[in-house]
């Protein structure tokens, strides 16, 4: 049969006839879907903005703080519950209400932004111990300064909250996290040393914060200082060591981070990657020092080597300190109850700049103390010298954290306190 019969019989089909149009029709859909698609890929690429934040990123808690404040309509919400303690020392609770897993819509700087947040139950962050989290922001346009102005004012909100405040961080995994709440900062005229030793610390590290231009000139020279300090504050337990670095890091605007050396999982590797990723604007703060390593005699000669009580190393610290991958910028604060036992390696000059005597009330502290509880009394009479005499007639050290005890039990009764000095660490 010639081709051209064939091809007209084909077409005098009745069932051919309706096979090609279904294939037709179906062909044609297909091809609609995949323009439809490709459309809206090409759409979404070139008029529509995405921004993913991932939960390990630092503005990912601001960001759902912000969202908090503008996505009020939303009804789908997942409860934070925070509790704020009052100079008075009460403490009172509030709830916020963030945005929860799912899709909402606010309205921001005239225009309509789909956010997305999503967990992922069967990931996890293993810094942070839970589930894997972003929020996926989409907005219409093509103007990215629409998502900087959203996280700068984000960012703004968040610093609100803290202005004024001192924050505490602490160790956790790999990563520095927010210990408890920001604590109002505490004046330090507040904390009473011996008369010039608070001066002189605070000078040395303002002297150091506003000059690292000429750090970074001898490191041009060759020189090779390192812009780093390092400050040790020894001496007896309760004369105000750990209660000047805070009320000195509230004079710098600084926040602080605890580093706990004696930490079960603390390693080498983990100290020095803490130390490099520390907060900026930040005080490093290892307390009880010597408490992270202990003496171990090696023979019955005076060698002594240093054990460590968990996995960090005394050579690992020492890296730490001042090896060639120590942290630049650092601010390092280390305090003692017994300076004796720390091996000169560790307090050497270029891991220990200053050292500071944190003692015991000395008379310039006591009267001080006096003036500033009973400045009606202590301005118009000798009763402050009359404390000072009554304190030293016990002829035995006292701490500034016993004298204050002792002034809470007299806090209305300036003459009751000389008469009742001799209580004083009993209380």
């Amino acid at each position: 049969m010639p081709l051209a019969d064939f091809i007209s019989s084909l077409q005098d089909n009745p069932y051919f006839g309706a096979g090609f149009g279904l294939v037709g029709v179906g062909a044609g859909l297909a091809v609609l879907r995949k323009a439809s698609m490709f459309g809206m890929i090409l759409f979404r690429r070139h008029c529509m903005m995405t921004l993913e934040v991932p939960c390990r990123d630092k503005s990912y808690q601001w960001l759902l703080q912000w969202i908090t404040m503008n996505a009020r309509h939303t009804q789908h919400l997942s409860v934070e519950t925070t509790f704020k303690q009052h100079d008075t020392g009460k403490i009172s609770t509030s709830f916020d209400f963030v945005p929860s897993v799912g899709t909402h819509f606010f309205y921001y700087n005239k225009t309509w932004i789909r956010v997305e947040r999503n967990r992922e139950q069967h990931t996890l962050d293993l810094h942070m111990g839970v589930p894997w989290e972003t929020v996926t922001l989409t907005a219409l346009g093509r103007n990215k300064a629409l998502y900087f102005h959203m996280l700068d004012e984000a960012r703004k909100l968040a610093l609100k909250r803290e202005e004024g405040k001192t924050i505490m961080y602490t160790a956790m995994g790999s990563e520095w996290r927010q210990f408890g709440h920001p604590r109002k900062r505490r004046p330090i005229s507040s904390v009473i040393l011996h008369e010039g030793v608070a001066n002189r610390i605070l000078s040395d590290v303002r002297e150091f914060i506003n000059t690292p231009q000429w750090y970074s000139e001898r490191v041009v020279t060759f020189l090779g200082i390192p812009y780093r300090r390092g400050y040790l504050l020894f001496g007896p337990p309760g004369c105000g060591k750990s209660s000047f670095i805070t009320a000195l890091a509230g004079e710098l605007e600084y926040s602080i981070c605890i580093l706990n050396l004696s930490e079960r999982g603390l390693t080498d590797d983990r100290l020095q990657h803490l130390m490099s990723v520390a907060p900026q604007q930040s005080i490093i703060l290892l307390e009880d020092i010597d408490a992270a390593f202990v003496k171990r005699e090696e023979s019955a000669t005076t060698k002594v080597a240093y054990e460590g009580l968990n996995r960090v190393t005394f050579s690992g610290l020492l890296n730490m300190l001042d090896g060639v991958v120590s942290a630049e910028a650092r601010i390092l604060f280390m305090t003692t109850n017994y300076l004796e036992r720390l091996d000169a390696a560790l307090i050497r000059p270029g891991r220990v700049d200053v050292k500071e005597y944190i003692g015991h009330a000395t008379d310039y502290q006591l009267r001080l103390m006096y003036e500033r509880f009973y400045p009606e009394v202590a301005t118009s009479t000798n009763a402050a010298n009359d404390f000072v005499n009554a304190i030293k007639k016990l002829e035995k050290p006292v701490s500034m954290a016993e004298v204050q005890g002792l002034f809470m039990f007299y806090k209305n009764d300036p003459m009751g306190i000389i008469e009742n000095a001799e209580k004083i660490g009993t209380l």
